[in-house]
C-alpha cells in the first residue's frame, strides 16, 4: 500500500487539487509542504494534532515538512469557521507563542539538518510594502469571487472586517513566497482552509507560471458533526501545565463507542490491519480499544513513561485502587468559612464544573460522589480535616475527578 492510499484508507483526505500528482509527489518523497500554525496561544492544541501527526507521516516517508508558523498572519486572524474577530495581540505575545510551538512540534518533526524546517512569515509579510502589494499580488485577485469563500460567507451577516478580509491574499502570498524560498511545491491544511489554500495555487500559477497543488485534512469530528478536542473547561492542549497528561489521557479514554475506531485509524500510527481487526470489537471490547487509543496519543504528546502513568491511575481509579497520580485540587484558606466548606464550592473550586449553578445540578441528579459516598444534599458541609494529608477523591458523573487536598 502506497502513502497516499494509506492516507486515504485511514480517512484522512478531504480535498485535492490534482489526485496523480500529489499521490506521486508524497509516494516518492518528492513533495516539500508546508502546513500553518497561527499562534493565537501558547500552545498547541488537540484541533493540531492531525496537523502534526500527518506532518510525521510525510517525513517517516521521505518528504520534507515546513512548519510556518503565522507571526505574520496571527496580526490579523484567520476568519474561518468563527463567528467573531479575533482578539489582536502584540507582536511581544505572538512571539512567546511562536517559541512554545517549536517546542512542541519538535516531538512530533525531525528538525535535524535537512529533514525539515520551521520558518515565521513575520519574515517576509511584515516587509511588505502595501501598494506595491496592491499592484503585484492585489490585482490577482477577484473580490466577488473571494466573497463566495465559505469562510468570508459565514462571517457576512455580522460584518467583515476589511483587516480579516486580507487573510486570504496573505495566507496565498505565503504559498507563494515558500514556492520561491524554499521549493515548496504542496500545501496541507484543514478542510475548511481550502478556499485560501486554492487562492495560493492560483497566485503561483499567475505570477510564476508554475503548478503548486493543495490537499485538505478531514476535520476531526466526533458522531453528533462537532470539532473535537474541547471539554467543558475549554480546549485540550498539549502542554502539560494547561491540560495534564493525566486529564490528556481521559479526555481520550472518554470519547464516545462511535467516534473511538476512527480516532485510531486517524490518528494513531497502528497498521492498518490490526485496527481493521479492531473494527469487528464491541460492547466491552470498545473500552479496550478507548484505552489504546488514549494510550497511544498520550505516549506521542507525553512520552511513554507519562502515558503509563496515566494509565495506571485511571484503572487504579476506576477500580476503587490508589491512584496517585490523578488531578489534584487545592483548596486555600480562604475558601474555607470557620473551618468548613459546602460541596457545591468544592465542585467548583476544583474545576469540576464552571458555575455554582452546574454543581447545585450534578448533585441534584445524583452525579457526585465524595471519596465514593454519593452526596444528595446541595447544602452538605465538610470539615476541613477531611482533606488533610492525601485528600478526598471528587467524583462528578462516571468520568470526571480530582482529588482535593487543602493547603
Amino acid at each position: 500500500m502506497t502513502l497516499y492510499e494509506e492516507l486515504k484508507a485511514r480517512g484522512l483526505i478531504a480535498q485535492v487539487t490534482d489526485e496523480d500528482l500529489i499521490s506521486d509527489l508524497i509516494n516518492n518523497g518528492k513533495a516539500t509542504f508546508y502546513i500553518g500554525f497561527d499562534p493565537t496561544a501558547d500552545s498547541l492544541h488537540v484541533g493540531h494534532f492531525m496537523a502534526l501527526c500527518l506532518m510525521k507521516r510525510l517525513q517517516m516517508a521521505g518528504n520534507k515538512p515546513i512548519a510556518l508558523i503565522g507571526g505574520g498572519t496571527g496580526m490579523v486572524g484567520d476568519p474561518s469557521g468563527r463567528s467573531d474577530m479575533r482578539q489582536m495581540m502584540t507582536p511581544e505575545t505572538i512571539q512567546h507563542n511562536c517559541d512554545c510551538f517549536k517546542e512542541q512540534m519538535s516531538r512530533f518533526i525531525d528538525f535535524s539538518e535537512g529533514k525539515a524546517l520551521m520558518v515565521n512569515n513575520a519574515d517576509w509579510l511584515l516587509d511588505l510594502n502595501y501598494v506595491e502589494v496592491l499592484r503585484e499580488v492585489g490585482a490577482h485577485f477577484s473580490v466577488n469571487r473571494m466573497l463566495t469563500a465559505e469562510c468570508y460567507k459565514q462571517r457576512m451577516e455580522k460584518g467583515l472586517s476589511f483587516l480579516e478580509f486580507n487573510y486570504m491574499i496573505m495566507q496565498a502570498y505565503d504559498f507563494y513566497a515558500l514556492y520561491q524560498k524554499y521549493g515548496c511545491n504542496l500545501q496541507f491544511g484543514g478542510d475548511d482552509q481550502w478556499s485560501n489554500m486554492l487562492a495560493g495555487t492560483e497566485l503561483i500559477r499567475r505570477k510564476l507560471g508554475k503548478d503548486a497543488s493543495a490537499m485538505t485534512i478531514t476535520l476531526l469530528l466526533n458522531s453528533e458533526g462537532k470539532k473535537m478536542g474541547k471539554t467543558q473547561a475549554g480546549a485540550v492542549w498539549l502542554d502539560p501545565n494547561k491540560t495534564s497528561p493525566f486529564d490528556f489521557y481521559q479526555y481520550w479514554r472518554n470519547v464516545a463507542d462511535a467516534d473511538v475506531l476512527k480516532c485510531i485509524r486517524m490518528l494513531t500510527f497502528l497498521p492498518l490491519e490490526q485496527i481493521d481487526e479492531m473494527d469487528k470489537w464491541e460492547g466491552s471490547q470498545l473500552n479496550q480499544a478507548k484505552e489504546i487509543l488514549a494510550f497511544e496519543l498520550t505516549k506521542m504528546v507525553h512520552g511513554e513513561e507519562e502515558a503509563q502513568r496515566a494509565q495506571d491511575s485511571a484503572r487504579a481509579l476506576f477500580s476503587k485502587g490508589n491512584a496517585a497520580d490523578m488531578p489534584t485540587a487545592a483548596l486555600t484558606e480562604e475558601d474555607f468559612t470557620e473551618g468548613k466548606i459546602d460541596i457545591l464550592t468544592v465542585l467548583l473550586k476544583s474545576g469540576l464544573v464552571p458555575s455554582k449553578s452546574e454543581a447545585r445540578r450534578a448533585v441534584q441528579q445524583g452525579g457526585v460522589a465524595v471519596d465514593g459516598e454519593k452526596v444528595t444534599d446541595i447544602y452538605q458541609i465538610f470539615e476541613k480535616d477531611v482533606f488533610a494529608g492525601d485528600g478526598v477523591v471528587v467524583k462528578k458523573g462516571k468520568k470526571n475527578f480530582r482529588k482535593v487536598v487543602a493547603e
